[in-house]
């Protein structure tokens, strides 16, 4: 994914934005274009969700400034949110977004936004370009950089004594970061790599590689209902009680467990943030959001939380103005209480965090994502060195 370089006069975009988004007693409008359909829905509903649960916790606004969140569904359709993000510029003239789960529908979305010298914080979606030398004064990351992600199950892999592993994703950007920080960390060897379809529901050719490898353990990464069918597949084929899988989080959130159910007892992960939890932040976050929506939050509703308190406190700072310049002085300030704990942001505008082993264990006779250990810790990620703001 190659950005376009800075062409919001040509495109005629710099004029349309040139008034401020906010005036006195209006509201600020925040524009969220997420996966709502598809495999991957429950993703993108999970952020919407939390981002609306921080709002309405504070009878509508972030920080004490006024907000109207615009949700759509991108449908993981890049057209999709390329024209969701076109509209909100020129019809709404929005300067402020975030939402994408996704990071090939991030890929056209995000240059719209910073070309129209707009402002995008993302909740999940990281993809390394715009970590490295392509990264943007207007672009931030709430989640992690997808190459961080990855890494971590790596250094999981070799706390649990794997040597060879069989590692899979789908073929798109995040999927190509995923088995490329994985790499980076695992200190054995990879036996076979395979890139599966990002529309992919039959897996018996890959699982069937899988069988004949004979790893250790095997590496994959499949969010939302991509790695239900895949985790379903994997047990029905037998595997999962004699090849172990050591995953990172979205390959094994609480909707996959739930969906997956015992078949999933012992599968070993890495994540930034789980349920259980013990801080003041993540407890009570956790709690509303069952009182609301009456089911457990995933790692995705907690990103698009801490995402909304993220832009609450540049907000708060700004009293509401979204001017680039002020928002990045108080939005780097990091200047809210994280549910994952400790956080801060690197030279690249990407989170620095720790990072924690879980396992999916029994408690009190129900499977749940049990935190084990911590793993790495005020972890950044590899290419903020390339990165020059």
């Amino acid at each position: 994914m190659q950005r376009r370089g800075f062409l919001a006069a040509s495109a005629g975009l710099t004029s349309v934005l040139a008034a401020p988004a906010y005036a006195q007693g209006a509201p600020v409008k925040i524009g969220m274009i997420t996966t709502l359909s598809g495999p991957g829905g429950y993703l993108g509903a999970d952020i919407r969700d939390a981002f609306q649960l921080a709002v309405e916790q504070e009878q509508g606004k972030l920080g004490g400034i006024n907000v109207q969140v615009l949700v759509e569904d991108d449908a993981l359709r890049p057209g999709q949110g390329k024209s969701i993000a076109e509209r909100f510029l020129r019809n709404e003239r929005i300067r402020l977004m975030t939402g994408v789960v996704f990071s090939n529908v991030l890929g056209t979305v995000a240059p719209d936004v910073l070309d129209a010298d707009g402002i995008y914080v993302s909740p999940n979606a990281a993809p390394s370009n715009f970590a490295g030398r392509e990264c943007h004064r207007n672009y931030y990351t709430m989640a992690w950089q997808n190459d961080t992600l990855h890494e971590t199950a790596g250094v999981l892999a070799n706390t649990l004594g794997y040597k060879r592993m069989f590692i899979l994703a789908p073929n798109y950007q995040a999927g190509r970061d995923a088995l490329t920080g994985f790499k980076r960390k695992f200190g054995g060897e990879v036996v076979q790599e395979v890139y599966t379809r990002l529309d992919q529901t039959d897996y018996a050719a890959e699982l069937a590689q899988i069988r004949a490898a004979r790893p250790d353990a095997v590496f994959q990464f499949h969010p939302g209902g991509l790695g239900i069918g895949f985790l379903r597949q994997y047990a029905q084929a037998g595997l999962l009680s004699t090849i172990p899988q050591c995953v990172p989080n979205p390959s094994m959130d609480s909707t996959t467990l739930a969906a997956v159910g015992d078949a999933a007892e012992g599968v070993n992960l890495t994540s930034h943030w789980n349920s259980d939890f013990q801080n003041p932040a993540s407890q009570a976050f956790v709690a509303a959001f069952r009182a609301k929506y009456n089911r457990l939050p995933t790692y995705y509703a907690q990103q698009g939380y801490d995402t909304a308190l993220a832009i609450g406190a540049a907000l708060r700072q700004t009293r509401g103005s979204i001017d680039p310049a002020a928002f990045r002085t108080a939005m780097l300030k990091a200047d809210f209480v994280s549910t994952r704990g400790k956080f801060a942001f690197g030279p690249n505008q990407h989170p620095v965090q720790d990072w924690y082993a879980l396992k999916v264990e029994r408690v009190a006779g129900t499977l749940a994502l049990v935190t084990k250990s911590k793993i790495l810790e005020n972890e950044g990620d590899s290419y903020a060195a390339q990165c020059r703001l």
